[in-house]
């Protein structure tokens, strides 16, 4: 493992923890002093992603990650449910015993997992995911959460 400060080639492991569908690993550069964490994540087998433009992409976990933490920033979710939510669906890829899944397929996954953590992260994801252009397609999406019936607040006119 590469030395993320100075480089070198060579690092050591100073400890080694189990923990959820990883494992974290304490490394230390013997050059620098540098001192670092790593998770490894076994992979069961290369998986694709089949974008609608028939372009195959290998999967990525951490992409998938970004885009979970982007519809969930700024609201009140815990941390380790979402690793959770994550790991189910990287698992639900994984079991498919397909080696390639379609985008679409990946993002049902992803919104189905964001509706049971949290609707604004559900509306935010589907948004993007879904290509809203105007109003009425978040107002179709609200409605079928069934907190449609929710008056917005009257504005003062002057």
């Amino acid at each position: 493992m590469r030395c993320p400060y100075c480089g070198s080639p060579d690092t050591q492991v100073k400890d080694s923890r189990p923990s959820e569908d990883a494992i974290r690993r304490r490394r230390v550069c013997p050059d620098c002093g540098g001192r670092f964490t790593t998770f490894e994540r076994v992979q069961l087998r290369d998986l694709w992603v089949l974008k609608k433009s028939g372009r195959r992409v290998p999967f990525d976990r951490d992409k998938l990650q970004r885009s979970v933490e982007t519809a969930l920033r700024k609201r009140p979710v815990d941390p380790g449910r979402v690793e959770r939510m994550i790991n189910g669906v990287v698992r639900q890829i994984e079991s498919g015993g397909e080696a390639e899944i379609a985008s679409e397929a990946v993002g049902e996954l992803v919104m189905e997992g964001l509706k049971a953590l949290d609707d604004v992260a559900y509306v935010r994801f589907a948004s993007v995911y879904k290509d809203f252009r105007e109003t009425r397609d978040f107002e179709e999406l609200i409605g079928r959460l069934g907190i449609a019936d929710v008056e917005p607040p009257e504005r003062d006119p002057a």
